[in-house]
């Protein structure tokens, strides 16, 4: 067996150890209810087995990455598959030392589920080791990488921290005005992570299924010469075409409730390669993600917040603001070298210059102000509990949107990361 493989067999063992370590939270935490043993009793037993458990994830994790970097000669780093597993890599990392000084199991109950997705997400993309571009052969990019995710990885604790302050103390019972407000993005914020996961149940799904359609796509690029040409690109799907790509042609579909092509079609301004498809996986994470939430809806037979909220009782929210404060504090310099500096360096290296507008370089540099006014307005201006909550929410929706949505969507010099 190889290096290679090996990490693979490593990678699957840490999945399952996750979400075996996340339900031992759950245990932890809802089933003090129910339990003969004294609460807090019940919660140290199983908080110890859900630790033990997700370290040995972690390790198993470790495993892989190190395997994988000894099998390939190279850092996995370099595409989406093993940036995405780095990040939920460096979550876990981030989430222990986080445990290690709080000692909250009821952050492994929210820390768990972001690993779990992360790791389910990276499983989308090829799992090739595909061999480094020039711009990617560099020092720089390991110490780049590596840190701007561990300080992202501290952001996403910080939200775990940040959300379950905000299912704390938001009262699901008032009639207020500004309580039903609070209930409401509470709510859109439950259903957004359900989302994601309709996106993996779409595409493991389909996959599982074989579903296959292919388009051929005319693409006109202009040189710098300003002389149009055209060429024909095929472009795969593996999810039924609600949209097909922009000006293109069906060159086989697999049957899907009886149809084998759409009327739809992706918008002039995106005729880029794949844009259609991208727009389409879109479509149908929120068609999937949507079904999704209904079906929760039906079975608790109120919002998903409602259902958490009880949960909660007994947790100081002082604790939980505090926690979600000191992980978004730690992660901000690692983020500042990673995102910034080290990047800025490998830039000049690369591409030699240290700035450009690059899209993943405007949003990181939005990203990292955003987080600078966070701690603002945490130190100077008071802004702790509800308004931090929000803040800490908020933040790592545009980290999302910077590894997620500027890889996959926006062309840039960072596209290479979400080739797949």
């Amino acid at each position: 067996m190889s290096l290679v493989d090996l990490s693979s067999d490593a990678f699957i063992a840490a999945f399952f150890l996750y979400c075996f370590a996340f339900l031992f939270y759950v245990i932890a935490i809802a089933g003090k209810k129910w339990s003969n043993r004294d609460p807090f009793q019940h919660e140290k037993r199983w908080g110890r087995i859900a630790f033990i458990t997700s370290s040995l994830g972690l390790a198993a994790h470790l495993t892989f990455f190190f395997t994988r970097w000894a099998g390939s000669g190279q850092i996995p780093t370099s595409n989406m598959y093993e940036f995405m597993t780095f990040l939920g890599m460096a979550i876990m990392i981030a989430f222990t030392i986080i445990y290690a000084i709080y000692r909250k199991a009821l952050l492994g109950m929210f820390s768990l589920p972001l690993t779990v997705i992360i790791v389910a997400y990276a499983s989308v993309f090829p799992q090739e080791v595909q061999p480094l571009i020039p711009a990617l052969n560099s020092i720089w990019l390991k110490v780049h990488v590596t840190t701007a995710a561990l300080g992202e990885a501290f952001f996403a604790v910080g939200f775990a921290a940040g959300l379950m302050y905000l299912l704390r103390v938001v009262d699901f019972n008032s009639e207020t005005k500004e309580a039903r407000r609070s209930r409401f993005w509470v709510e859109f914020s439950l259903y957004t992570i359900i989302i994601i996961i309709g996106f993996l149940v779409a595409v493991f799904g389909f996959r599982s299924a074989g579903y296959e359609a292919q388009f051929s796509q005319e693409l006109s690029t202009v040189d710098a010469k300003g002389i149009e040409s055209s060429k024909v690109e095929t472009v795969d799907y593996t999810l039924p075409p609600i949209v097909k790509p922009y000006n293109s042609q069906v060159v086989h579909a697999d049957s899907f409730l009886g149809m084998t092509d759409t009327k739809l079609e992706a918008p002039s301004w995106m005729n880029g390669v794949n844009a259609g498809r991208k727009l389409n996986t879109v479509i149908w994470s929120i068609i999937a993600g949507t079904i999704l939430y209904g079906l929760l809806r039906l079975v608790f037979r109120k919002p998903l917040g409602a259902v958490i909220h009880p949960v909660m009782e007994g947790v100081d929210p002082d604790d939980l603001d505090e926690i979600s404060y000191r992980a978004i504090a730690i992660g901000f310099p690692i983020f500042t070298l990673g995102a910034l500096i080290f990047a800025m360096i490998w830039a000049n290296i690369a591409w030699g210059r240290f700035w450009g507008w690059d899209p993943k370089e405007v949003w990181a540099l939005i990203s990292w102000l955003y987080y600078s006014a966070y701690l603002h307005f945490r130190l100077s201006r008071g802004w702790q509990g509800l308004r931090s909550s929000w803040l800490a929410v908020i933040g790592f929706v545009v980290i999302l949107f910077t590894l997620i949505g500027v890889n996959l969507v926006i062309a840039g010099l960072h596209s290479y990361a979400g080739t797949n």
